[in-house]
């Protein structure tokens, strides 16, 4: 089983390309800051429950689509 840190950086990475955002827009959207998004992204850091919506918001998705598996 994954941890739920890579499931939502997996996912994280996976969704973004597939809008074809850069982590920089997708940072932009949620009204974070880039380097923030790169290191969800890498696994170093702790994401709130708040900023997992926010970047569900501006990805399209709902938040549960972060944290479960998919196979892709």
């Amino acid at each position: 089983m994954r941890s739920a840190r890579a499931l939502v950086a997996a996912n994280l990475v996976a969704l973004r390309r597939t809008k074809g955002l850069s982590q920089e827009a997708l940072a932009f959207e949620a009204g974070l800051h880039r380097t923030f998004v790169a290191h969800v992204e890498r696994q170093v850091r702790n994401i709130s429950l708040d900023n997992l919506e926010r970047l569900a918001i501006a990805l399209g998705v709902d938040v549960y689509q972060l944290l479960v598996p998919h196979d892709r």
